[in-house]
Order: structure tokens, then C-alpha cells, then sequence
């Protein structure tokens, strides 16, 4: 009986454990059932907001600046060539490349042997004519004066033939004497006629004697030219350039010994668009005398100098676009023909416009600025000038408003931003700064060691490196200049 007892406890327990195992399938499964058919509730929706560089546009009057790149020449050169051919057995110590010159200076002598001989063989062939033409005139003049007198004799022989005349008529005369007085007469004039060629004659002599002189007398100057011509002189106060020549050497005529420029009357010419020549030019069309500044970065010092436009090229040049504006340098320190500079023109006011990064106008012409509750707005605006990362721009409604620097492709109107506006939270990096001792060593040494640096720039750097402060800009470009 007991275990007929335990035996039923046995399976009514199993029956339970089984029953319960079905209901919590059941119960599990419903639970799936009811999770995969309920539908789910959005999570509510949250408008995203961008954080954007905003800047005031503020018009204003602008001077924009052209920026081009040239070249630095001499307004005034001259190459030195040999007007004559020979031997040079003289030059000046101050004759080398890049030597500096005085007007007036004798640059290079050649052999004046030659041109010598035929400078004395001139003066005597004008010794000689100037005695043919003295000569002739003596000649002239006794010519003359034999003339003179048998002009005299004949109006004689003429008086004597009408006595005679007069005589017959009265019948004291005879025939036989009036017929020789009539014959003495007409010798008489016979005699004037010869003198008259004799007189001719002296006078053709005479021109003759004059043409002689004439060309003796160019002969001499031109025998002087090339004389003087021997000696090779100085124009003017200069540098000599591309200097080829040694003592000794043979020379020909119109060879090139050197170039003789005029450090001191520089010029730039650089090449400009066309719509950036018309921005040059005045309302009746003429070239404006706007003002230059021409920068050259030489070892870490900027070299600059200021000046005006002078002119303009007369014609485009073949192959090339726009215009060659030449600009004359006022006092260029430092400056070498064939210097390639950069060189910013001041174009003339532009009224009314607002200057703003150039990353904030985008290419369909608009601008986005601040609207309402932070929100975007386009405005279309007018673009007057680009200036390098900037650009200048006018538009009905711009003043005033914030304008957005930096566009991306998720920006756009009326979407939400906030505005992080320039000045909040940033500090402006010093432009002096102060040197330890060994740094400040470093640079000077660097600087007096250069020897590519003009005498007056290192003279003027080395003044600002002994300030207590020193321009960081000046510390930056020398330090990269040393590779430190």
C-alpha cells in the first residue's frame, strides 16, 4: 500500500510540473505575440541646430587693392658697344659686374694708333686745302684786277676811235687812222672778254678750292669721331651689367662690352587683366596715376617701396591677354633690375559696400544671414570686388544684418543655427613679442651672417632685434629662413 501511495503522489506531482510548463509556454508565447503585433510609438521629433560664424555687415568706403605680380627695370640703360673695332689696352678698375660708374668716367680704351694716323693724315689734307683756297683766292683777285684794267685800257681805245672818228669828219683826219683806232678798239674789247674768263675761271677755282676745304673738313671730323671713339666713356651715373671684356682683347665694331644701368630710376611692369585695366582708368578713358606699393621678399626681410603709374604698354604683345602697366618707384632701397615683386595697386574708392569673408558668398550670388528665431534667410546681394580671402559686396537690406562666413552644404534657409559671433572668447595673438638671450643671439648672428642681405635692410632688422619687444612677423620669417 505504501508504495502504491508514493507511486500516485508521484505522477499527480509530474502532472502538475507538466501543466504548469504548458501554461508558462502559453503565457511566454502571448507575450511575443502581443510585443510583435502592438504598434510602435515614435519617440518625438527634436529640430537639429547648427552652430555657424556670423560677422555684421557694416558699409563702409573701401579702397580695393589690385594685387599683381612683375618685374623691376631701369628707366634708364644703355649698352655699351665699340663704335669702332681694335685692341683694348685699357680698362677701368671700376669695369666688373656690378661695379659703380660716374658720368663722364673712361670706361674702356682701344688702340688709338690707327684712328690717330688718319686724324693727322685729315689735318694735312686740310692744310692743303685750306693753301689751294688761298690761292685761289689770291688768283681771284689778281684776276680781278687785270680786268679791272683792261676794262680801262679799252674804254681808252674806245675814245681815241671817236677822236679819230671826230677828226675824219672834220677833214683833218685820214681813213687809214680811224680804221686802226676802230681796230685797236676792237682788240681792246677782245682783251675785257679774255679777262672776263680769266675772272670766271678764278672764281670756278676759287668754289673749287671751297668744295676741297668742305670735304677735308668732314674728313677731319670723322677721322676726330672715330678718334674719339676709341675711348668708351660713362653717360651717366650707373651699374655696369653683363660685363664681357678683359684687357688685350681684339674688339669688333657694334660689339657689346657690358650694360650700364641707373640703379636709382626704377620702375615696375606687370601685367593686368582687361576688366582690371578698365577699374584703372578715369571717366574720359585715360590711365589713372593711382598709387603702388611693390613688396620683395628678400631672407625673411620684406623690402618695399611706394609709387605711382606712369603708362601703360601700347599694344597687348603677341601671345599675351590684358595690359603691361608700368609704374615708376620712388625711393627703391634695395631694389635690383630683375627683381620679380609683388605689387598692389590702390584702385580708386568704392562707396557703400560691405566687406566679409569670401567663403560666405555662395555661387548663385547670395548671402545667408540671421532671420527670425535664429533661422537662415537668403538675400541676394552684389558682388563689387574680390580681395584676396575677402570680398566686397553691396545688397538692398545687408546693412546691419549677421552674415553667415562659412557655408556648408547643410546650411540653407530656414534652417535653425546658433550664432557663434567673432570676438567671443577669442584672444588676439600679440604682435611683439619678447626674446630670450639665446634666441635674440641666434637671430642676429643669422642676420650679420647673411651676405645676400642689401646693407640697409640688416641694418634696420638688426635696430628692431635690439628692442626689447621685436615684431613677431619679423621673428617668424627669420626663423624660417634658418629652418628653425
Amino acid at each position: 500500500m505504501r508504495f502504491l501511495r508514493q507511486s500516485v503522489t508521484g505522477v499527480f506531482l509530474a502532472a502538475v510540473t507538466a501543466a504548469l510548463l504548458l501554461y508558462a509556454g502559453q503565457l511566454i508565447f502571448g507575450a511575443i505575440e502581443a510585443q510583435l503585433n502592438a504598434e510602435k510609438a515614435a519617440p518625438p521629433a527634436r529640430e537639429r541646430i547648427f552652430a555657424v560664424n556670423v560677422v555684421t555687415a557694416e558699409l563702409q568706403t573701401v579702397a580695393p587693392e589690385l594685387t599683381a605680380f612683375g618685374r623691376v627695370e631701369s628707366r634708364r640703360a644703355l649698352e655699351l658697344r665699340t663704335a669702332v673695332g681694335g685692341r683694348v689696352v685699357q680698362l677701368s678698375e671700376d669695369f666688373e659686374d656690378g661695379g659703380t660708374v660716374r658720368a663722364g668716367e673712361v670706361l674702356v680704351q682701344i688702340d688709338p694708333a690707327d684712328a690717330q694716323s688718319a686724324l693727322d693724315r685729315a689735318e694735312a689734307d686740310m692744310m692743303d686745302a685750306r693753301a689751294e683756297e688761298r690761292d685761289a683766292g689770291r688768283a681771284l683777285v689778281l684776276a680781278e684786277d687785270e680786268l679791272q684794267a683792261t676794262q680801262d685800257q679799252a674804254q681808252l681805245r674806245e675814245r681815241a676811235f671817236q677822236r679819230q672818228v671826230d677828226l675824219a669828219s672834220r677833214g683833218v683826219g685820214t681813213a687809214a687812222a680811224v680804221e686802226t683806232a676802230e681796230l685797236a678798239s676792237v682788240q681792246a674789247r677782245q682783251a675785257v672778254i679774255s679777262r672776263r674768263q680769266a675772272v670766271n675761271q678764278a672764281e670756278a677755282r676759287s668754289d673749287q678750292a671751297a668744295t676741297r676745304v668742305a670735304r677735308a673738313q668732314i674728313a677731319l671730323d670723322e677721322a676726330q669721331r672715330d678718334l674719339d671713339d676709341t675711348t668708351i666713356k660713362a653717360r651717366f651715373d650707373g651699374t655696369l651689367q653683363s660685363v664681357n671684356l678683359v684687357q688685350g682683347r681684339l674688339v669688333s665694331a657694334n660689339e657689346k662690352l657690358a650694360d650700364l644701368v641707373d640703379p636709382d630710376l626704377l620702375e615696375v611692369a606687370f601685367r593686368v587683366s582687361t576688366a582690371q585695366y578698365a577699374r584703372l582708368l578715369d571717366a574720359e578713358g585715360h590711365l589713372l596715376q593711382a598709387p603702388v606699393r611693390v613688396s620683395l621678399d628678400a631672407d625673411g626681410a620684406g623690402l618695399s617701396a611706394a609709387g605711382r603709374i606712369s603708362r601703360a604698354s601700347g599694344a597687348a604683345g603677341n601671345g599675351q591677354t590684358g595690359r603691361l602697366v608700368y609704374a615708376r618707384l620712388e625711393t627703391a632701397p634695395g631694389f635690383e633690375p630683375g627683381d620679380f615683386v609683388t605689387v598692389k595697386v590702390t584702385e580708386p574708392e568704392v562707396a557703400a559696400v560691405a566687406r566679409v569673408p569670401a567663403s560666405a558668398l555662395g555661387a548663385d550670388g547670395k548671402v545667408l544671414v540671421l532671420g527670425e528665431e535664429g533661422r537662415l534667410e537668403a538675400l541676394p546681394v552684389e558682388l563689387v570686388r574680390r580681395q584676396g580671402d575677402d570680398v566686397l559686396i553691396r545688397g538692398a537690406g545687408l546693412e546691419g544684418r549677421e552674415i553667415v562666413t562659412g557655408r556648408t552644404p547643410l546650411l540653407g534657409a530656414g534652417i535653425k543655427v546658433r550664432p557663434l559671433r567673432q570676438g567671443a572668447g577669442v584672444q588676439a595673438l600679440p604682435e611683439l613679442i619678447e626674446l630670450s638671450d639665446e634666441r635674440r643671439a641666434r637671430l642676429v648672428a643669422f642676420v650679420e651672417g647673411s651676405s645676400a642681405m642689401p646693407t640697409e635692410v640688416k641694418a634696420q632688422m638688426l635696430r628692431q632685434l635690439a628692442e626689447a619687444r621685436v615684431p613677431a612677423q619679423l621673428v617668424t620669417r627669420i626663423e624660417s629662413r634658418m629652418g628653425g
